[in-house]
This record gives C-alpha cells, structure tokens and sequence, in this order.
C-alpha cells in the first residue's frame, strides 16, 4: 500500500492531504511543536524517538506496514500556499529551524547493510548530503548555483513548460527560485531511472528547503505580481511532484510539505560535505537501538528452537531417569548381580 502524506501549509500550518491507511491523522486543530516536526516524520516511518510524542493529532497505525519513503519539502517565507483542501490542517508552533537527521541517523543505524537513498538538499545554500544509493541515483543532479543555472538553459528544463507570466529569465532571483523548481522535477526523473530502488526492503528519506519564493518576496514584495505567480507556480510543482514521488513509489512514500513565514531561531547544525558517501559517528545524541539486518529473524529462530530442543530432551531423559528400575533397567546392577552368582 502507497502511502503519500502530503503536508501542505497555510500560515504555518501542517496540512495532510493524503495519507494511508497505516498513518492515521485525526480531524482536530491541534497544534504542533515546530521542533517535533522530525519526531512526527520519524514515528510515521516506524522509528522510535527519544521523548513520547503526546501530540493528539497522529494515532497509532498500521506497524507492520510503514512507508518505504519519506520527502519533506521545507517552504520559507511564505504565509499561504493555496494547496488543494482535501485533508486534515493543523497549525504549527513555536515555528523554530529543524533537520532531519535523526531520521537520517535511524535511517543509517537500522539498514546499515541495504544502502538506503539519503538525500538533503538546500540548493539556494549549496548544501547537499547523499548517502547510500543517492550518490548513484544523483550524481547528475545539479547541487552548486552555477551548476542550477546551466541546468536552466538546457533543452529539456522546465521553462521550456512553465508559464513564467511576470517572472523573468533574465533576473538573478527570479532564477534561484526557478532552479529550486528544477531541482523538485530532476528528483522525480532521476529516479525514475532507477525504479527498483523504490521497491526495495530499506525506506528513503529526502529532505529538501526552498528559499527561492522567500526571495521573490523580497526583491519584489509581496504583493506583487511577480510574487503571486511564482506561489501558483510553486503550488502546482509541488503537487506534481507529489504525484510523482507518488507514483515511483506503487503507493509506499509519505510526501511533506511545511511552509512557515520566518523561523523564530536560526538552525545551527553540522556541516556535511557535497556526496559524502559514508558517515562514520562514533557518538550520538539519539536513543537508537543496536543495528538490526534482516538475518536477525535466521539467528533468533536457530537459538529458539535448539533451545526449545534441549529443554525437551532434558525433560525426557528426566523423566526417564525418575522412573527407571534399577535390577531390570540398568547394566550396571544385572553385571553386579550376575557376578554375585558366579562368586
């Protein structure tokens, strides 16, 4: 089963548009902490957190069944996205700067051994980090701002299918903002590519921050034409990026999107190199459990049923021991009885 979580934002707000059956959200109006965002995204995938949840707006789910991939889309900037209204809202609080990477690091812990996609990505910064089978499935993907440009300009990018109306080809911002748009769309291609990858045992997590409406806003102001066509533009990629990532999964990803106007503290976090292929943590500050991989099950059944077999054969020889004659039963007394005899 596809599970596609959609989190759209209006005003800070968490909005899900779509959601599984094995992710149950209930209809309420219960904020959420900003900084449990994370936990929110981790308890959807199956991952334990480090302090419980008591946020009454996601219920227990299906736990057998969990999504295979998690994207989150980070908007700044920006007070309403006018996203499609056909799910459950809930406002956000206390909007502060957060990251992924606990999901990342559980990620890592629990399937160590499958290579699992890992990829964050914040283009307008030049901030990347793949890890696993992302190094292969992007390394195309255009991470540096010179690199977005280019991309722009080829023949198969998105302005050659946008409706740019009042924004312009021709203006640094207005160009930051279409790259990240590039970057969304490059995503689903790429890994449209490698489609057993969506189908493996291991989930992929990717995270991605959009900052280019932000600056739209701010070169042009917002209210300006300019400002409300890149919105439009940026809801209907996002939703068909959705669908996408929707689709490339058979119905097993959950798609977040969170929108907040301005974060109430800057994010201060570890900087990680452009494709780094591995990540070596000797210390962290998650409560994860001991690596697990999938000849756990083998061993445990080996240990459990051989144990199970001792304890049988030592009841049975138990038993036979307690109720054994000893002049008819045992050799040791017929020899010492025959013996006798002879002396």
């Amino acid at each position: 089963s596809f599970f596609c979580l959609f989190l759209g934002v209006c005003g800070d707000e968490f909005s899900v548009l779509r959601s599984p059956q094995s992710v149950v959200f209930r209809d309420g109006s219960w904020p959420i902490p900003g900084e449990r965002i994370p936990d929110v995204a981790a308890l959807t995938m199956g991952f334990s957190v480090e302090d419980d949840l008591s946020w009454p707006g996601l219920a227990v789910g299906d736990l057998f069944h969990r999504p295979r991939a998690t994207v989150l889309v980070t908007v700044k900037g920006v007070d309403k996205l006018t996203l499609p209204v056909r799910g459950i809202s809930y406002p956000i609080e206390n909007a502060v700067p957060f990251s992924l990477d606990s999901v990342a690091n559980a990620i890592h812990t629990l399937f160590s051994e499958e290579t699992p996609v890992v990829l964050q990505l914040a283009p307008s910064e030049e901030r990347v980090y793949m890890v696993g089978k992302a190094n292969s499935v992007f390394e195309d993907l255009s991470v540096t701002l010179r690199q977005l440009r280019n991309r722009l300009f080829q023949d198969n990018s998105i302005l050659s299918s946008l409706p740019l109306n009042s924004l312009s080809r021709n203006n640094e911002v207005d160009l930051l903002f279409l790259s990240e748009l590039q970057v969304l769309h490059d995503i689903a291609s790429l890994l449209s590519r490698h489609k057993h990858l969506a189908k493996d045992h291991s989930p992929d997590l990717y995270s991605l921050e959009l900052a280019g409406l932000e600056e739209v806003g701010k070169r042009y102001g917002e209210d300006s034409q300019q400002f409300k066509d890149a919105s439009q533009i940026l809801v209907d990629s996002l939703q068909k990026f959705a669908d996408e990532m929707f689709n490339l999964y058979s119905g097993n990803a959950v798609v977040e999107v969170v929108a907040v106007k301005a974060f109430n503290s800057p994010l201060t976090r570890k900087t990680r190199s452009i494709l780094q292929s591995s990540e070596s943590e000797t210390e962290t500050p998650y409560n994860l459990a001991y690596p697990y991989n999938y000849n756990y099950s083998v061993v445990f059944n080996i240990i459990l049923w051989m144990m199970i077999g001792l304890a049988l054969a030592v009841i049975v020889i138990s038993y036979n021991l307690w109720n054994m004659d000893p002049g008819y039963d045992s050799i040791i007394y017929r020899m010492t009885n025959q013996k006798i005899r002879m002396d």
